[in-house]
């Protein structure tokens, strides 16, 4: 069996490669990717090569499949597993393999299986984990949403605050307040739809974002007057000026911090605007090793001030995400600005952070250049089938849908 990825040699050397996929064993499962969406974490990856804790040492003489949030088809199925998956279930998994006591990860650290691949491999450890999860969908871009969903997820069961008795009550506040600093980017806006949607309602939610076009776009995506249908006072504000938000939460501070940007002065931010008991989460994972922001630690003995952060998720985590997904609760396609195939991976996850926009979803059986939703109409005066799909898109409140990725995967 042949198959196509991005592999990692090294350091700023990635390379689309198709080679030979060894057959499966009686305990394991070859997989069909189908979507993977880009993640930041991935081009981190790439800068780093051998450098980066997850990645082995010898990846010069073992590449690694990149990529890990995908979604695929069971195509074949080894003997063990026979009574528990088909040919032709869709699957998705948590690529952080804590299990194995190490840093090992799907998309760092595995010669076989990856996101941006045709076919992978899955491992019998990851079998007996109980870490392929089947998925109930008629989408795939939803599967390939759900590992970064549930890392966001991951970072509100991270919050924490204290009882009476000084206990840990897990989890955001009931009925308080959240802001969500730089949170216009793909996972902030999936911490938006949490914070609204989730299991623990809070009373309001404040979003900042000094890029105005994403603050826009997150406003017309979650709207305010719905919010408060829900009984939620959720507001967009372009500013990082601490006394003009302590104003915006009446004056009591923030029950629950996240920062979504690996800013010195976000991280301070938002230390000075946490309320009493207030739990700060730090999300954004920064390159630099010695990053550093100054805490006040006089609010942390006194004002009982918590600061968490989180990396990845749990197989819990993501079925806590597909239910939330079967229930029509969680819109993950809000992420979704840009589709393209596999010949684009490589070049689009090397320069992400300079491409503006949320979520680059790749198809790996396709090949098409990184290509906005906002330019369907433009390209279709030239290619006749994106007609098709900007009209579906449109359809949809601008955002990618199962029906436009239907259209798609049978005309491309």
């Amino acid at each position: 069996m042949k198959t196509r990825a991005a592999r990692l040699y090294g350091a700023n050397d990635a390379r689309l490669e198709e080679f030979e996929l060894r057959p499966i064993t009686s305990g394991e499962i070859l997989i069909k990717i189908i979507s993977d969406s880009v993640c930041m974490s991935t081009h981190k990856t790439i800068m780093q090569g051998e450098n980066h804790l997850r990645v082995p040492d010898n990846v010069a003489e073992h590449p690694i499949m990149l990529g890990h949030e995908f979604c695929a088809e069971v195509v074949e199925v080894g003997d063990k597993w026979k009574n528990e998956f088909s040919i032709g279930d869709k699957v998705v998994m948590p690529p952080v393999l804590a299990y194995l006591g190490g840093p090992e990860t799907v998309g760092y650290s595995f010669e076989d299986i990856g996101g941006v691949s045709t076919y992978s491999i899955v491992y019998e450890h990851i079998l007996d984990n109980n870490f392929l999860i089947k998925l109930e969908s008629d989408s795939y871009f939803n599967g390939s949403l759900i590992e970064p969903a549930s890392c966001v997820i991951r970072g509100y069961k991270a919050s924490f605050h204290l009882d009476k008795n000084y206990d840990h009550v897990i989890g955001i506040k009931e009925n308080g307040k959240v802001a969500i600093l730089a949170g216009c980017g793909p996972m902030g806006l999936v911490a938006i739809d949490i914070a609204l949607h989730g299991n623990v309602k809070p009373s309001m939610v404040v979003v900042t974002d000094l890029d105005k076009a994403r603050l826009e776009r997150a406003a017309a995506i979650f709207s305010p007057e719905k919010a408060k249908e829900d009984g939620i006072e959720l507001v967009f504000a372009a500013t990082a000026d601490k006394d003009e938000l302590l104003k915006i939460s009446g004056g009591t501070g923030f029950d629950d911090v996240f920062v979504y940007a690996p800013v010195p002065t976000v991280v301070e931010l938002g230390d000075a605007i946490l309320g009493f008991d207030g739990s700060l989460n730090f999300f954004a994972g920064p390159l630099d090793k010695n990053f550093s922001a100054d805490f006040n630690f006089y609010n942390v003995h006194y004002a009982q001030h918590h600061v968490t952060g989180t990396s990845g998720s749990t197989p819990e985590d993501m079925r806590d995400i597909v239910k939330l997904i079967s229930e029509n609760r969680l819109t993950p396609s809000v992420m979704i600005t840009h589709i393209g195939g596999i010949d684009a991976a490589i070049d689009t996850t090397v320069n992400l952070p300079n491409i503006p926009g949320g979520k680059k979803l790749i198809y790996t059986h396709i090949e098409l250049p990184l290509t906005a939703l906002s330019d369907f109409e433009k390209l279709s005066k030239t290619d006749s089938r994106f007609k098709g799909l900007d009209e579906l898109v449109k359809s949809n409140n601008g955002l990618w849908c199962t029906e436009a990725e239907k259209y798609f995967l049978a005309n491309f």
